[in-house]
């Protein structure tokens, strides 16, 4: 059943004071409070874009990411929930699903303020790096004053199934000395709904750099893989790590810090090497130099490699390179004393 929310003012003489509920006067309103401060909603969430027009002819109220890197669809309705606006919300959740991660960060640094990049921003909210990858899921939160039977049923139905998606009323109060108020519930406990869709979530969590070299040691790769760290420190100052490598990032010119080499402990081995992958373009531009001198520095073992999930991208150039492995610390001081130059 829809909440009710009551809201009383403890006056000076010790008595209760009711405040009447008022509604709000345009959903833009209630979109600017959002996105000057989506904590209303969660301090886990960043706006990354607000009115943003899909490829369907719809337009996202809000888009937000989580501290993990996942989209948030947020979904505005003033006064009662229309029984159309889960079917909307999922629409452009449909759209959201396929956002490659270089369309977000797009999204992101067109609405950002200027000469704020969405590393940074993201930075400054969560206090951590941006993961090295961005909607690897996606939800869905309808935000209204009130919300209809049929709304509630289903989306208590869809989130039983696995949907990420929840619907949050605000209600807005007016006192008689002018305070105007504001409060909020969700429809299902944010903490239950993280749990529902944990208990079937395949998501793995990043390794730990001890845990990356625990496991080139195991492989008999420790000596490689300090060598090469030593040496591409200068080079990369910025580091992080996925569930299964060592990225090394930098930034480029056509926007943004990206991941440019990546170590995959778990694919090494010791007859083979260390294995990486590496991002041609990337490297070239970061260091300002030919993508045919960066193939000229690195090792003989290799393969020509594009990242699977970026095959659509319009950017597609910044997605291909090489894989392959450094067998010896003399590949890898030609690889580093090159990049340095």
């Amino acid at each position: 059943m829809p909440t009710e929310i009551r809201i009383w003012e403890v006056t000076a003489d010790g008595s209760l004071n009711s405040i009447p509920n008022t509604q709000i006067s345009l959903e833009e309103q209630l979109e600017t409070w959002l996105e000057q401060d989506i904590s209303i909603i969660s301090s886990n969430y960043m706006v990354i874009g607000r009115q943003v027009t899909t490829d369907f002819g719809g337009v996202i109220d809000l888009l937000c990411l989580d501290s993990s890197g996942d989209i948030v669809v947020v979904e505005l309705k003033r006064g009662k929930t229309p029984r159309e606006v889960t079917a909307q919300a999922l629409d452009y959740a449909s759209w959201v699903a396929d956002l490659s991660h270089q369309q977000v960060t797009d999204i992101a640094d067109n609405y950002l303020p200027e000469n704020k990049l969405l590393e940074t921003a993201f930075q400054e909210t969560f206090g951590e790096e941006l993961p090295d990858t961005l909607n690897d899921g996606h939800s869905v939160l309808i935000v209204a004053e009130s919300m209809d039977s049929s709304t509630e049923r289903i989306v208590k139905y869809l989130s039983a199934q696995g949907i990420r998606i929840n619907v949050l009323t605000v209600q807005h109060f007016s006192s008689e000395d002018g305070k105007e108020l504001m409060a909020q519930t969700f429809m299902i406990e944010p903490s239950e709904a993280t749990e529902k869709v944990s208990t079937g979530s395949k998501r793995k969590q990043s390794l730990t750099r001890e845990r990356i070299r625990s496991i080139c040691k195991d492989k008999g790769l420790a000596e490689l893989h300090d060598g090469l760290l030593a040496q591409l420190d200068s080079v990369f100052p910025s580091k992080g790590t996925t569930a299964s490598s060592l990225a090394f990032k930098g930034k480029l010119m056509s926007g943004g810090a990206r991941v440019i080499l990546s170590l995959l402990p778990f694919e090494s081995e010791a007859k083979q090497g260390l294995k990486f992958q590496v991002y041609t373009k990337r490297l070239a531009e970061y260091r300002g130099m030919s993508t045919d001198r960066v193939e000229a520095l690195l090792p003989e073992s290799r393969e020509k490699w594009t990242y699977w999930a970026a095959v659509n991208d319009p950017d597609i150039d910044y997605w291909i390179g090489y894989q392959g492995f450094f067998k010896t610390l003399e590949e890898v001081t030609t690889f580093a004393k090159g990049l340095s130059e």
